[in-house]
């Protein structure tokens, strides 16, 4: 029998990149996956049948998720959907990066709502449901920024510090109910992100790594698998890097 057999899974911006690996290894593992992203365009359509071609059922849902009343929407038609909700996996998160003094309000606020913001809304959506089924795996996932900041990058920092905290507070106050919840702290991992920067540069961070390079988003995504299955159902309120011990 797979891991997740049975399981649904919610993952928040998962129509590429890390999010996208998230929710192929957790349908790889037997799990279906309702994935977010803020537009379900030709891109998630075709994140949405590679998910499916894996034998479990898949869909996208067009979400902003720095929205609670749309969260909460988009929350009861996955349920009206799928009929549960065992794992919420809240991935969505953009960057807005400058140095404090320059940093203007709308940076600020945009990186805090949609990283920060839109966890606290799919939880606040999802907890009611995992209470009543007794048992949920909540994942956030933070940065190895968030664990030890990064000058230029205020805002993303303080948002990824933000769920580290919400997610050990979550493992705090459900764990009686049988709700774990746990925070990735990715490092340099590649990505299209991480693709447009120059050789130099890329070169410059794999310098920093003890493993003298980056990571993979399958990488990222074996971790959340451990943490949405029961291999890990005595681990909650955790912050597990994965960053080739660049902050050790």
């Amino acid at each position: 029998m797979k891991l997740l057999e049975g399981k649904v899974a919610i993952i928040t911006g998962a129509a590429r990149g890390i999010g996208k690996a998230i929710a192929l290894k957790l349908a790889s593992e037997g799990a279906s996956i309702a994935f977010t992203d803020l537009n379900i365009d030709d891109n998630a359509k075709a994140t949405e049948a590679e998910i499916a071609a894996l034998g479990v059922k898949a869909k996208g849902y067009a979400s902003n998720a720095a929205n609670f009343e749309d969260t909460h929407k988009v929350v009861a038609e996955i349920v009206k959907d799928f009929g549960r909700v065992d794992v919420l996996i809240n991935n969505a998160g953009i960057t807005k990066d400058g140095l404090m003094m320059r940093m203007s309000e709308q940076q600020w606020d945009a990186v805090i709502n949609v990283n920060l913001k839109s966890a606290f809304n799919f939880i606040n959506a999802c907890t009611p449901i995992m209470m009543k089924q007794k048992s949920g795996s909540i994942i956030n996932m933070s940065s190895v920024v968030g664990v030890a900041g990064n000058g230029g990058q205020a805002n993303y920092s303080a948002s990824k510090a933000g769920l580290i905290g919400l997610a050990k507070s979550m493992a705090k106050e459900l764990g009686s109910r049988g709700i774990r919840s746990n925070a990735i702290a990715p490092g340099y991992i590649e990505t299209e992100m991480t693709h447009a920067l120059t050789e130099e540069q890329r070169a410059g961070w794999n310098e920093k790594i003890p493993m003298r390079r980056g990571g993979t988003p399958d990488e990222v995504a074996k971790v959340a698998l451990f943490l949405a299955s029961d291999l890990s159902s005595y681990v909650s309120g955790q912050v597990i890097s994965v960053c080739g011990a660049l902050n050790t």
